[in-house]
């Protein structure tokens, strides 16, 4: 029962992954068919990720105490009508206002799913657990956003909206009838939840997760043109890449989670992160070596991967009691990171007209990443002390 439950809000965090990614993959056709530019169209991601870090934590803390399954299967229901009226939308303010909608409700359901898995099994398997849910992100962005791209050149783009509420559908009809019931947070009054804040621990482990999603989004916003500028890679090899990417990424958030169980999230945490650190910086030095080149970025988006379910397990270890709001915030921190990292990946290939030093860039965010890391866990020992 328990091990069907964690499946069943995998399953469910590959449909609203799905439905963060995959507007970027399909901008042009809605940009033509709307009749306005790309970058008008690209703010229909921007305004998701807002939504998604900003809404979602307060729907989040204001229900902490409702029975997580049936948040769950209301924040499913919120997002079958937003993907419906992203169906149904033919002005760009009808399709913004439904990004909105199901930006909070995805964002709602993935933090709950996160919280989620940590009640449904013993504490030395939340870790692999919380992997098994990186995993059914992970997935999205490996087969859901290429079936996305496959849908609107088959049909047109509103049909992969309509395709993700048939997913979503099934995917809560199955919850009703298999998904465990998972109680709530602990009676806390709305204003004390924000009291870990002044947890020291708390705060620089929000401040890892920031400049860990600034790493590597600085890296990854520019990693298809590095391989085409830098490595030379056609377009044909790049999407191969793409594909070998995927994988590795697959295979980290599995082994990730197992590995956080095994050897503890602290040590994940950083040994992720030296790791990542060490990859970007190397990277620009082995770029006349195509294969080392390659070689390196694996390494990276494997790292990258593997530290994602550490970092979640972490904080749900840190803060039981309101580990709803916890997760909240560090997904806003995330969201926050990714926009940081691709601003600052953006100046420095406008300063440099090269995306060349892009590595480096983001091996200084993780470097930075590691300091937090090694500097939360310390406080954590002092506060055990």
């Amino acid at each position: 029962m328990k091990k069907r439950s964690v499946f069943l809000l995998a399953l469910g965090a590959f449909v609203v992954g799905t439905s963060e990614l995959i507007v970027g993959g399909i901008l042009k056709p809605i940009a033509d068919d709307l009749q306005i530019s790309i970058a008008l169209a690209g703010q229909l991601v921007t305004v998701f990720s807002l939504a998604f870090a900003i809404g979602a934590p307060v729907v989040v803390a204001i229900t902490a105490r409702m029975e997580r399954k049936k948040l769950l299967i209301g924040s499913l229901a919120l997002f079958i009508v937003g993907c419906l009226a992203s169906y149904g939308s033919s002005e760009y303010s009808q399709l913004m206002l439904s990004r909105v909608i199901v930006g909070v409700s995805a964002g709602v359901f993935t933090i709950i799913a996160f919280s989620s898995v940590a009640k449904l099994v013993p504490p030395d398997q939340i870790g692999r657990a919380v992997g098994t849910v990186v995993l059914g992100v992970s997935c999205s962005m490996v087969l859901g956003v290429p079936l996305g791209i496959a849908v609107t050149k088959w049909m047109n783009w509103q049909v992969v909206f309509a395709a993700l509420a048939i997913a979503a559908l099934i995917v809560m009809l199955l919850m009703l009838r298999f998904l465990s019931e998972i109680e709530g947070d602990v009676q806390i009054p709305f204003k004390q939840q924000f009291t870990v804040l002044r947890n020291p621990v708390i705060v620089t482990g929000l401040l890892f997760s920031f400049f860990f999603s600034t790493s590597s989004s600085a890296m990854n916003s520019y990693v298809t043109p590095f391989m085409e500028s830098i490595l030379h890679l056609n377009v044909t090899e790049i999407g191969y890449m793409m594909l070998v990417i995927g994988i590795f990424s697959v295979i980290g958030s599995r082994m990730g989670g197992i590995w956080a169980d095994k050897w503890g999230t602290v040590r994940m945490m950083s040994g992720g992160m030296a790791i990542l650190a060490i990859s970007l910086a190397l990277l620009p030095l082995f770029v006349a070596y195509v294969a080392v080149g390659l070689s390196l970025i694996v390494v990276w988006i494997f790292a990258m991967s593997m530290t994602i379910p550490a970092i979640q397990t972490y904080f749900i270890q840190q803060a039981p009691q309101s580990s709803n709001l916890v997760l909240g915030l560090n997904t806003s921190v995330l969201h926050l990171g990714v926009a940081a990292g691709a601003g600052i990946g953006g100046l420095a290939v406008d300063a440099t007209s090269t995306v060349l030093n892009n590595p480096w860039v983001a091996s200084g965010a993780a470097a930075i990443s590691l300091v937090m890391a090694i500097v939360s866990a310390s406080r954590r020992r002092e506060t055990a002390i």
